[in-house]
């Protein structure tokens, strides 16, 4: 097979390291607090586990080590992977767009990935999927080699790189359904049986550690899975469809993907544009608008179709260039707007800041540690995991959270 022609690779890398770095620049000047999540990533990584109680250990790792080599646990260190992340993503998936179609449609894949208002936000605040999503894209990257070269090399590396990416999020698993149905519909997708099983053996070493964290751990994490899912602990599934939910999630992808990008996308599924990759794409969206449908689906539940779903949608827009210029122009604009919305908090329509959620957290932090001293307290309980606190590594630590399954035990 002939080697991609590389000469997308300089224009596209300078374009998004222009973006990563502007994104670093707005995010030193960022005055919201950590949220919850992210608090909690950070209290994690005080301490390398192989699990933890709602998440697995790749996000705690990942700010534990940067925070370490920075030599601080200011907001900026915690959330600076963000930005360099989907920046590695945007130019993986150009790799993948360079062997599928051409340099031009590489470049254009890469630019729109790192301007998409998932990866904007992923750049302002950091979360499993963003960590998850460079290994979950080259998952994809070294199954197209191996479907096209059958070299159990890309089998080892599809199955390292799956397994990294459900230790970053266990949705990463949906990666395993889109090449079940690749290699279902399309005879050229299916790797060997000694592939197959390369692959699986390699994914399995990787997620082991975590796998017997979760069974010394009484299943802590699988168990908030499944809660979250609601339905599968719930009466019966059909008892109680909730239709409108599933609209609101759907119209929810707008403002994840773009709405542009996102009309471009499903054009380019209509019209059955690039087959390898619509596999990983349309299996996670019905997936999830089911979910939507039984209980709850949040906004970000489906991201993992839009790794493939970016190249379906640039290639679907190339040949259209006004409508190119029209997403690049809608989601520049939100990738913009959101980080100088953290830098001056504007007021809404009802007199409370736009991100007031992301606010007050901080002067909530220091008066509690203050009541917990001035008590003589050794640790503050929570019922749930909202009153995390972020503090630095000169405060005293006081916080064990306590929700259910792992009530008074430290996480």
């Amino acid at each position: 097979m002939a080697q991609p022609r590389s000469d997308w690779v300089l224009p596209a890398v300078g374009v998004v390291a222009l973006v990563t770095a502007l994104r670093w620049v707005l995010l030193a000047f960022d005055r919201t607090d950590l949220f919850v999540d992210e608090s909690q990533y950070w209290l994690w990584g005080q301490s390398y586990a192989f699990g933890y109680f709602s998440k697995p250990p790749l996000i705690a790792w990942l700010i534990g080590t940067v925070t370490t080599l920075a030599g601080s646990d200011g907001q900026f260190w915690i959330r600076m992977p963000g930005a360099a992340l989907h920046g590695g993503t945007a130019l993986i998936l150009g790799a993948i767009a360079a062997r599928l179609h051409s340099p031009r449609a590489a470049f254009w894949v890469a630019g729109t990935y790192v301007t998409l208002p998932f990866a904007a936000l992923g750049g302002l605040m950091i979360s499993t999927d963003t960590v998850m999503a460079p290994f979950f894209a080259a998952a994809l990257l070294f199954h197209l080699r191996l479907t096209r070269d059958h070299r159990w090399q890309d089998a080892i590396l599809t199955g390292v790189m799956l397994g990294l990416a459900c230790l970053a999020k266990y949705a990463g698993i949906y990666f395993l359904t889109g090449a079940v149905v690749a290699a279902i519909l399309h005879r050229d997708l299916r790797p060997s049986v000694w592939n197959w099983l390369v692959l699986l053996v390699s994914f399995a070493v990787v997620m082991m550690p975590n796998i017997l964290w979760n069974q010394s751990h009484n299943f802590a994490t699988v168990a908030h899975t499944v809660d979250n899912v609601g339905w599968i602990e719930g009466g019966h599934p059909l008892a109680q469809l909730q239709i409108g939910d599933a609209l609101k999630f759907l119209a929810s992808q707008i403002g994840v993907f773009g709405p542009v990008t996102l009309a471009a996308l499903i054009v380019g599924l209509v019209r059955r544009r690039t087959l390898h990759l619509a596999a990983f794409v349309v299996p996670v969206l019905a997936i999830v608008t089911l979910q939507a449908v039984l209980d709850d689906a949040y906004a970000n539940w489906a991201l993992t179709a839009y790794f493939a779903g970016t190249i379906i949608a640039t290639v679907t827009l190339l040949p259209h260039p006004r409508w190119q210029v029209a997403s690049l122009a809608t989601n520049g604009a939100i990738c913009l707007a959101l980080p100088l919305l953290t830098v001056f908090p504007q007021t809404g329509p009802d007199g409370a800041p736009l991100l007031a959620r992301y606010l007050g957290r901080a002067e909530m932090s220091l008066a509690l540690i203050a009541m917990a001293k001035a008590t003589g307290a050794q640790a503050i309980v929570a019922s749930d995991r909202r009153p995390v606190l972020y503090r630095t590594r000169r405060a005293h630590r006081l916080l064990y959270p306590a929700p259910d399954r792992a009530a008074r035990q430290p996480l």
